[in-house]
């Protein structure tokens, strides 16, 4: 295998999984958060978290390493319009992913309390939640709109 498809290889796969893991865990984390049964939240929660440390943050770090190295070897401009656009976009989705790592640490937490405390979910958790759920869109859509931009390199503005 020659350096391109092994690294563009890299790339489409951390990708897959940076997008698969975050919609996956996502779902699951959602809709168990609204079933309100602390156990099934508890063990949902705590397997986001895990799931994004073994696999999101690595596809995080790959991600644009692999993209770069891409990018020099295919010989494309940094000041390219869609790669510009990708690379904001990244950050947006960057921006909203680092809050939204510590909010499901802290949900993780708080509904681990309960469960061993046998209370309801604290107003905490449910904060959390909320703030967690509308960071969610904007880093899905931006994640959306950078597969589009891979894909069509479209000459967005001149």
């Amino acid at each position: 295998m020659n350096t391109y498809a092994l690294l563009k290889t890299v790339h489409i796969l951390s990708s897959t999984l940076l997008f698969g893991t975050g919609l996956g865990t996502a779902f699951f984390m959602w809709f168990t958060h609204r079933t309100g049964q602390v156990a099934a939240i508890a063990t949902a929660a705590r397997l986001t978290v895990r799931a994004d440390f073994l696999f999101t943050t690595p596809a995080v770090i790959v991600q644009p390493l692999s993209g770069f190295l891409l990018m020099r070897l295919m010989g494309f401009d940094l000041h390219a319009h869609w790669l510009q656009a990708s690379i904001a976009l990244y950050a947006l989705a960057g921006t909203c992913w680092l809050p939204v790592v510590w909010l499901q640490w802290r949900a993780c937490k708080l509904a681990g309390t309960a469960l061993r405390e046998g209370t309801p979910l604290p107003s905490a958790y449910h904060r959390c939640m909320q703030i967690w759920f509308a960071l969610g869109w904007p880093a899905f859509l931006a994640v959306i709109a950078i597969f589009w931009l891979m894909v069509a390199k479209p000459p967005l503005w001149s």
